[in-house]
């Protein structure tokens, strides 16, 4: 019996320590997409370390928002728990290209959002440079509303 019980021990602790480190990478890995976000020079790099941060607030605000359809709303729940969940298609420890999974994720959420909300919602939520915005959502590029972010 004792040692059934060191078994489990031994495998709770390998468990909570695999835990502790993926949770550390994943966290270091938006730590880096963040750094990258500010201080690479404009560009494609550039832009697509921002992609996913800006997504990830513009998620949260139109969560907020009373002009947001509720089909809208879950959408934008579904692709926030697929960037929280430990399954991916591409291993979030490989640095960079970890969260391109999230990112395309995120980005036909963001689409989907674009096509069912009005523009002025979408365009208050977003956080990073309105030219990325309009790439990813074109139905925002047609908008008169010029807030630069």
């Amino acid at each position: 019996m004792r040692s059934h019980v060191t078994v489990i021990t031994v495998a709770w602790y390998m468990w909570a320590q695999w835990l502790i480190i993926t949770a550390i990478t994943i966290a270091l890995s938006w730590v880096l997409m963040i750094v990258l976000a500010k201080r690479l020079p404009p560009g494609l790099a550039k832009d697509l370390a921002t992609v996913l941060p800006a997504c990830v607030t513009t998620a949260r605000r139109l969560r907020k928002d009373p002009r947001v359809p509720r089909r809208v709303k879950l959408a934008v729940a579904i692709a926030a728990l697929w960037v929280l969940s430990p399954i991916d298609l591409i291993p979030e420890f490989l640095p960079v290209i970890g969260p391109l999974d999230d990112i395309v994720v995120v980005a036909l959420a963001l689409r989907y959002a674009a096509r069912h909300t009005p523009p002025e919602a979408l365009i208050e939520a977003w956080p990073a440079e309105r030219r990325i915005l309009d790439r990813l959502a074109p139905s925002t590029a047609s908008s008169t509303n010029s807030g630069t972010h």
